[in-house]
């Protein structure tokens, strides 16, 4: 036990110098394959669909980059059914077009009717961007979690495309952190429940406290040592798509031995299945996609919330909880506004989407 903790502790710290690292710019000099690959809208162009790009700015000064298709590569009529699809932690876009026309959800949505719009988190690759604030140098650029995403990002990118197509409501898809902030948005501004056509929970993450992950169970238990990491090194973005970590990234996972291992790691992040993942062609592509980045702040909100066992806002502590929010502890979101038609899609394998806690955000 006392040797496990030990390896625990040095993994963590480790984790920690890199990734502070990382978020002050120091990087490797080499050249990083990654910054290679084809955009989004360049893999959706090579596949023959047609492609936007917009650029959403949020009431905060965030800019936010949002793909479209706007209608299948077998017409040229623009769709009225409209759909709208937002990744996880540490996506982008990318997901739902990478894997190609038949297994890529955006192309099949196409395909079927649909004008598909794809948002981008704050912060990630393609919305690192703000009016005023530098993400390089400035530590407020970063201070969001995925309530900010959930309040501020989703309902306004939702607002710019219901303006753009002139429909009434969207059909909302979410996948992970993706369905987090969805129902963040329905639980604190109820009057987008009416926007949305229905909602589709992809892997929903609503509660976790259930969650297998090891490592999310590993960083839970050092909760407190992450927060003051992040406080005293300024630890603010996690794992950006540039520098060392994407570097090694990019060199090992594309070898056919890299490959399986990266695999592995996906397979030890989210669940074993080695039927439903082709390690050959597919890890290479998905690893050089993510991680996209993100906040900080959004993985330890998760954290908080393994920890709590409830879905509730970001935890300042006692006394910045009282200025924040006026009670010492954070404010429930609650689900029993959240009254949009909704679908919840899990399986019983998901380290991250546990059925349990799937099952409790259903009842």
């Amino acid at each position: 036990m006392k040797a496990a903790l030990r390896m625990n502790a040095v993994a963590l710290i480790t984790f920690i110098i890199i990734a502070a690292a990382q978020s002050r710019g120091i990087e490797d000099t080499t050249e990083n394959p990654s910054e290679t690959i084809p955009t989004v809208p360049e893999l959706i162009k090579a596949e023959g669909y047609p492609v936007e790009s917009h650029y959403v700015t949020t009431s905060d000064g965030y800019i936010l980059n949002v793909h479209r298709i706007p209608h299948g590569n077998n017409t040229t009529k623009i769709n009225k059914k409209v759909a709208f699809l937002q990744h996880g932690l540490l996506s982008s876009s990318a997901d739902w077009v990478l894997l190609g026309p038949r297994r890529s959800l955006a192309f099949v949505l196409a395909d079927a009717g649909y004008d598909v719009w794809m948002g981008n988190n704050r912060g990630n690759k393609y919305s690192r961007n703000h009016t005023t604030l530098d993400p390089d140098k400035r530590s407020s650029f970063w201070q969001f979690s995925w309530h900010e995403i959930g309040t501020v990002d989703v309902p306004e990118t939702i607002d710019y495309v219901l303006r753009e197509t002139a429909v009434d409501g969207v059909y909302y898809v979410g996948h992970s952190q993706g369905t987090t902030v969805v129902y963040v948005m329905c639980a604190t501004k109820p009057e987008y429940n009416n926007k949305l056509k229905a909602q589709i929970s992809l892997s929903p993450v609503i509660y976790v406290g259930h969650i297998v992950c090891p490592l999310l169970r590993t960083m839970a238990n050092w909760e407190g040592v992450l927060t003051l990491s992040r406080q005293m090194i300024g630890m603010d973005e996690f794992l950006p798509g540039k520098g060392l970590l994407s570097t090694a990234r990019s060199a090992l996972c594309s070898a056919d031995f890299g490959s399986a291992v990266c695999g592995n790691a996906l397979f030890a992040l989210c669940g074993f299945n080695a039927q439903q993942l082709n390690a050959t062609t597919d890890v290479p592509q998905i690893m050089a996609y993510a991680p996209a980045g993100s906040s900080t702040k959004q993985l330890l909100h998760f954290i908080q919330e393994i920890n709590s066992g409830e879905f509730r806002q970001f935890d300042y502590g006692y006394w910045r909880n009282l200025q924040r929010y006026g009670s010492v502890s954070p404010p429930r979101y609650d689900l029993h506004k959240v009254t949009a038609p909704s679908y919840l899609m899990y399986g019983k394998n998901d380290w991250l989407s546990d059925t349990g806690d799937v099952e409790r955000a259903y009842k």
